[in-house]
């Protein structure tokens, strides 16, 4: 156990410092753009292509792990989009955010960090993979169901065109591409676009844990949802045991890529669902306790998860 405590605790005393640091210096939360930026624009698209450049390009192509994971996610987001539209008759717009608050983990700023921490540089490639498909869907998904909630007024057209450039001209999904493309090609940068990708890579982690406490720390919570055991229970126990289940039946995957996918599925509700419900305004303030609640939370489960992965609990041939 105490390796794994050895394990969890930087990343997540990077995000207790943040929340710290962000009590202490009262910086409003505008004042974190610059970092944002940085870490969305630059520093982890550099880590994904470095990583994705690598890679022999066959390793790329595994649909059947890309479809397991997306299934995985939007079993999740089904289960608790029906369970709100009964209970509040109907409520399209509420729903769509409770169940991305349920489904949609924070495998951006988080899931990088950590399964390179806990399973070496080998994981890059399947967290790339399901950051990239799972967010191509999360894009599509958030702007139709409000269109057919009525809070969405904008015409089919360009709201096909909203989303398409969403997915084209996400930082993440452009480095996604290129590292692909240098994989198929075998194109390595030139030694100083190699050593400035290398610093950048080395940052991404620090900067996106550091800036996530920051948020956390200045987001108020002042409504806490009732359906928020419902969301905790899918989002960071039910989806990674759906998701270790389901890769374990339609691949023959390799240990790490199964453990990755199945921590990225344990990740707490990204801080995206926040943003996606105050664009709405739908469902805002409990938006951001659900994310708030689930990341504390997640500090215990995250850290029992990795605890069965080392002790062999989770083995990675369930259906040998």
């Amino acid at each position: 156990m105490s390796d794994v405590i050895g394990l969890v605790l930087p990343f997540f005393g990077l995000i207790f410092i943040g929340f710290l640091v962000a009590r202490i210096t009262r910086q409003p939360l505008e004042a974190l753009g610059w970092m944002n930026t940085f870490i969305v624009y630059v520093a982890l698209p550099a880590l994904f292509f470095q990583l994705l450049a690598k890679t022999p390009f066959e390793r790329l192509t595994e649909w059947s792990f890309i479809f397991g994971s997306v299934f995985s996610t939007y079993t999740i987001f089904s289960l608790m989009f029906a369970c709100s539209v009964l209970t509040s008759r109907g409520e399209i717009a509420q729903s769509t955010i409770k169940a991305l608050a349920a489904a949609y983990g924070n495998i951006g700023y988080m899931g990088p960090g950590l399964a390179l921490l806990a399973f070496g540089e080998e994981a890059a490639v399947p967290v790339a993979l399901i950051f990239c498909f799972e967010n191509i869907v999360h894009f599509a998904i958030a702007p139709m169901m409000m269109a057919l909630a009525g809070d969405d007024k904008t015409s089919p057209l360009r709201l096909i065109l909203g989303v398409l450039r969403k997915i084209v001209l996400h930082p993440f999904i452009i480095a996604t591409a290129l590292g692909v493309g240098a994989a198929y090609i075998g194109f390595r940068p030139p030694v100083p676009a190699e050593r400035l990708l290398e610093y950048l890579s080395r940052a991404a982690a620090p900067c996106a844990l550091f800036a996530m406490g920051v948020t956390l720390a200045l987001r108020p919570l002042n409504r806490i949802p009732h359906e928020l055991t419902l969301i905790a229970v899918l989002k960071l126990i039910l989806h990674p045991l759906l998701c270790y289940v389901v890769l374990s039946w339609v691949g023959n995957f390799s240990e790490i890529w199964l453990f990755s996918a199945v921590l990225l599925a344990a990740l707490p509700t990204a801080t995206n669902v926040f943003v996606i419900a105050q664009q709405y305004g739908v469902w805002v303030q409990r938006a951001s306790a659900s994310v708030l609640i689930t990341t504390c939370l997640s500090v215990v489960t995250v850290t029992g998860l990795l605890y069965m992965i080392r002790q062999g609990v989770l083995r990675p041939d369930l259906f040998p």
